[in-house]
């Protein structure tokens, strides 16, 4: 088990960044559906999207928690297992996710937000290459 840990490091530390990441954002979201809802009324407000929000921020809340409760569940599939495969499915979904958020950002011309998600997205698509190279 140990050989498997130290061999697979940053696995595991993008699943546990990836845990934080997505649930947190999820939890905030369940914590605080008011506000979030408020804050991208304005925020979509005269785009496209803006008479979409709560059906997208539900939508986005959904995918965050199974994304970050896959990545916990892969942390322990790697674990116990050595199975790679749900680690994949973790970050190939987080990656759609952020590509969704980012979509978001882009239509809102929200362009210093949208650069932000990029950081979270080439950490997930270096996770992705690590496991998959």
């Amino acid at each position: 088990m140990m050989d498997n840990f130290i061999s697979n490091i940053p696995v595991y530390l993008i699943l546990i960044f990836t845990v934080i990441t997505f649930l947190q954002s999820g939890i905030d979201k369940i914590a605080d559906w008011k506000g979030n809802y408020g804050w991208l009324t304005g925020h979509f407000k005269g785009t496209f999207m803006g008479g979409m929000v709560s059906l997208l921020l539900g939508i986005i809340l959904i995918l965050e928690v199974i994304t970050g409760l896959l990545a916990l569940a892969a942390i322990f599939t790697l674990w116990f297992s050595d199975d790679l495969s749900l680690a994949l499915w973790s970050l190939g979904l987080a990656g759609l996710t952020l590509l969704m958020l980012l979509f978001g950002q882009r239509v809102a011309k929200d362009y210093a937000g949208a650069f932000t998600i990029v950081g979270y997205f080439m950490v997930i698509i270096f996770g992705i290459f690590l496991l998959t190279a």
